[in-house]
């Protein structure tokens, strides 16, 4: 790891400013990434502004919403009644994310910023267009079985690998961020930013602009939510494929649904087309296939994750029929 300077920030307005007027420059929070990256070399930040003691932390309930600090650890907000009774969803992801030992020590906004866990993308030997711009793409021809099949571009195919980021995706969160500028609100569905020609821009972040809370509205009392990760392993692993579902539902019909899908895009993916095929239809095993069939159109697979397709589709439906009830 290379040498930097660190600085602890005391006040919100002077991270900012720090931050701001220098490209070299980063915030430190939980860093369980972060500190990675830069031990990998990917990362090699000159300063880093620790915002650890930032009042930035904690959980607040107003009428219809939740607001969550962003320096609030995984642990934390997992741990929250309100999260427990009426964002189910929301629990299971960050139960599933991470060991305990991350979950206490990540932050909520952290979490949501964390970077793709490609393979090329951390090893600093190979060519990455996310680390490098116009370097190229290892995975492209390389060994791409966890990579992603939709928002894909010809310079880039890294999956997003957040488990709460697909989750709130699918609740229409708001990323509240403070700027030089000021302060502003961004839909969670907005945030983040397909690869294109630019894989190296992931979100509508401008250098220096720090997520100061996320806030998520709550579902009705008598939805029901959840969150299925599909791994290698059943201990600690990122997801072959997730789904994060919600669902109104009366008298059997569905009167809303909401998915997100993880580990399949570059990005927490949201599925508007499978939620209008939801809308107004028995909640049964051939309405759940043909939302999945919805979710999964326009997929681009490559050589070694084509099976994600119809994984992805079976995730979809065991999702939403746990959710709806149909297993039980």
């Amino acid at each position: 790891m290379r040498e930097f300077e660190y600085v602890q920030a005391t006040d919100v307005s002077q991270a900012v400013a720090a931050v701001t007027g220098d490209p070299a420059t980063s915030y430190l929070a939980g860093g369980t990434t972060q500190i990675d990256l830069m031990k990998d070399g990917v990362l090699g930040p000159d300063r880093l502004i620790d915002i650890t003691r930032l009042p930035l932390r904690g959980i607040t309930r107003s009428d219809g919403a939740i607001r969550i600090g962003a320096l609030t650890t995984m642990e934390e907000l997992a741990a929250d009644l309100t999260i427990m009774e009426r964002l189910p969803v929301v629990r299971e992801a960050l139960l599933l994310g991470a060991s305990t030992q991350l979950r206490n020590m990540a932050t909520i906004g952290g979490n949501l910023l964390q970077r793709t866990r490609c393979r090329y993308f951390r090893d600093i030997t190979c060519a990455c267009n996310k680390r490098e711009p116009g370097s190229g793409c290892s995975a492209l021809e390389g060994f791409h079985r966890m990579h992603a099949i939709l928002g894909t571009s010809e310079h880039c195919i890294a999956t997003h690998g957040s488990d709460l980021a697909v989750a709130l995706v699918a609740l229409d969160a708001i990323v509240h961020v403070r700027g030089l500028n000021g302060e502003r609100a961004i839909p969670l569905t907005e945030f983040y930013v397909v690869p294109g020609d630019t894989p190296q821009v992931e979100n509508v972040l401008a250098h220096g602009e720090l997520i100061t809370a996320v806030e998520v509205l709550l579902l009705p009392e008598d939805a029901r939510s959840g969150y299925l990760k599909v791994r290698d392993r059943v201990s600690y692993e990122f997801a072959l494929v997730s789904a994060a579902v919600a669902l109104v539902m009366e008298d059997g019909v569905i009167r809303e649904g909401r998915i997100g899908l993880g580990g399949v895009a570059t990005l927490p993916w949201r599925a508007y087309r499978a939620e209008e095929v939801l809308r107004g239809r028995p909640a049964q095993t051939d309405t759940f296939q043909a939302a999945a069939e919805a979710a999964l159109e326009g997929a681009t697979p490559h050589r070694d994750n084509a099976f994600k397709v119809e994984l992805a589709k079976r995730t979809v439906v065991r999702a939403l029929s746990t959710t709806a009830g149909e297993d039980s």
